[in-house]
Order: C-alpha cells, then structure tokens, then sequence
C-alpha cells in the first residue's frame, strides 16, 4: 500500500521502475513525464491522468465520481491550464454494484463536470467478477490549454526576474523569496472519509473539500506572481513541500499559526494521533507567490470565496528541506511522509 500512498515509498517506485521505462521518452516536449509534473504539456497542451480508488464510494460533501473529474481538472489547472477541453470516464465495475450506485455517481461526474465549464467526452467501461474490485474504481484522463491569464501572469514575473523561467506553473519557477498561500484548511477530506467509515470516534459535520479549482486558478493569474502550484492530495502538505525541496534544492518554511485547520480536523489529529500535514486534500491547492504581489493574490483568492485562504509561509536559499515554525516559537524539521495516514482517500 505504501508504494501508492504519496511518500517516499511511491517517489522512490516511480524513479527506480517508472522513469527507468519511460523516463527517456518525450523528453522533448515541453513538460516532459521526467519533470514529474501533476502534468505533462505537448505541443502547447496540458494532458493529465488520475485513478481513484476512494473508500467508501459515498462520503460527506462528494463521491468517487465528483472526486474524479474535480481531481482531473485540478491537476491541469494548477499547471495553469484553466480551460479544460474534455475529460475521459473509464469505469472498472464489481460484478453485483447496484445500478443506482453507478447513476448516482455518474450524476455527480457530470455535476462537477458543468460546474467546471467542461464535458467528458470519452470513456470506457469494464464489469469484473464480484470479489476482483471493491464495487468501482475510475480512471480520468484530461486535456486543458492556457487562457489569457496565465500569459499576463507569465509578463509578471518576467517583469520582476531577469532569468528565464517557464510559463507553465512548474516547480522550477520557483526561487527564494517566494511566499506560499494555501486557499484554505488541510484536512477535511481526510476527517469526511474517516467519519463515513465509522473510524472518527466522535460525531463531525465537516465535508469533503473536494472541488474543481480552474476558476479559483484564473482568479489569482489575473493578479499575477504566480510562479508555481501544485494541489496537496496524496502525501499532503508535507509531501509536497518536501519534492518542491527536493527539486530545487531551496528550504520552505511555514509557520503552524497560519495553516487553516477546522476543529473536527485538530480533534481527529490529536485523538487518532494523525499529522494532518501528511494526509492528502481535495479542493486545495497550494500556490508559490512573489513576495510584492502574496497580499494582492491572498485577497482575490478570498473574493473568489475561500475566505479562510492563507500565506502559510515562504521559499528560502539558506537550507534545503521543510521547517515549521510551531506556535510556542520552536521549529521541527518536517521529514517526507513515509505515505499517507489515511489510505485510500483519493
């Protein structure tokens, strides 16, 4: 389980069988497999693909289905493809599933799908023996191109630095001095999930966050300074900020006063004993900023509706690795995830 959880397992399968296979392919293109991007771009175009394997099908706030299209959509427009062409639908189906499971579902896809301004346009569908599937697994794949914002947002920085960086918002954009917001709590998703299985221990009303981010995304290009994003899901938090470390060589420090929490996500962490820095979130995206334009893009995020968006921290040259500065004026070495608490979440 550990190998697709989103630590240190999952990166070292990916560089040690993944990129042995296929890393030397496409190696000209413009964000390559090789950059291990959320991802790729070809020829001017943003191509992602995702699984979900979520348990249970059904939790507070979402589903699988709503799930796997805002995933997909997120994973493009992070990369600051904010109109999504079209996504695929491939569903691997438990003999036995009722069929008003599979229309509930298929209802939020195309729920989530309107509210992302895009269609699912291809598909698949396979049946398998009962016990060879837990009730349904879904594939999606996406396609996403740039819009107008993301070229004003590119005129930003390149007034601000003189070296070359991409237009894509990748992780090599980004340099010391940058801040980092986050456009709203950690954890929810993690606590929806553990509630509908029966393994919070007290009662929560906390959903899912899970929702499609392409708007909130041309939202903050409109601003501008926007160097690099990247959505939080498997490996939270920590992981994240850990491969942005990794990648640049640069220290990220992030203070825990600023990281929005809800009280159900603090309980659960301190009753179940959770590092809600670990634990993979839906609907959230984390967005390296330059430091003159942080004030001015926290506060169209918050416009946009996520009032609780905050700058967490920032992006500095005098170590490589992840820092928390705790609230009793202390700091902690915050470590890559070995994988994510809460298995099977997205």
């Amino acid at each position: 389980m550990l190998h697709g959880a989103g630590g240190k397992y999952m990166l070292q399968f990916i560089h040690k069988y993944i990129l042995k296979y296929f890393g030397d392919l496409g190696r000209d293109i413009d964000v390559p497999l090789l950059l291990l991007e959320d991802s790729a771009i070809v020829n001017g175009i943003a191509f992602t693909t995702d699984s979900y394997t979520v348990h249970p099908l059904f939790f507070p706030g979402g589903d699988i289905g709503r799930m796997a299209v805002c995933g997909t959509v997120n994973d493009l427009a992070v990369k600051g493809a904010t109109k999504i062409l079209g996504i695929s639908c491939g569903l691997i189906i438990e003999e036995g599933l009722e069929l008003s499971d599979v229309e509930r579902v298929l209802s939020s896809m195309r729920a989530a799908a309107i509210e992302a301004e895009t269609s699912i346009v291809t598909g698949d569908t396979k049946v398998v023996e009962k016990g060879r599937a837990d009730k349904l697994l879904i594939n999606c794949s996406g396609i996403g191109v740039p819009e107008e914002e993301l070229t004003s947002n590119y005129e930003t920085i390149k007034r601000s630095r003189s070296e070359n960086t991409s237009m894509w918002l990748i992780t090599k954009n980004i340099r010391p001095g940058d801040r980092l917001i986050i456009n709203g709590p950690i954890g929810d998703h993690a606590v929806a999930i553990l509630t509908a299985r029966g393994e919070l221990g007290f009662e929560s009303d906390v959903k899912s966050d899970n929702a499609p981010l392409n708007k909130l995304m041309r939202k903050a290009l409109e601003v501008g300074g926007v160097t690099c994003a990247k959505d939080p899901t498997r490996g939270g938090l920590a992981g994240l900020l850990n491969e942005w470390a990794e990648n640049t060589g640069l220290g990220f420090v992030i203070r825990e006063d600023s990281i929005p929490m809800s009280p159900a996500a603090r309980a659960a962490s301190e009753l179940l004993g959770i590092d809600m820095l670990e634990v993979g979130n839906e609907g959230k995206v984390v967005m390296c900023v330059l430091n003159d334009k942080a004030e001015e893009v926290l506060e169209s995020i918050k416009r946009s509706g996520w009032e609780q968006a905050s700058i967490i921290g920032y992006v500095t040259d005098s170590f490589k690795g992840v820092i928390l500065e705790t609230t009793i004026g202390g700091k902690r070495i915050i470590p890559p995830p070995i994988g994510d608490p809460v298995p099977r979440i997205c």
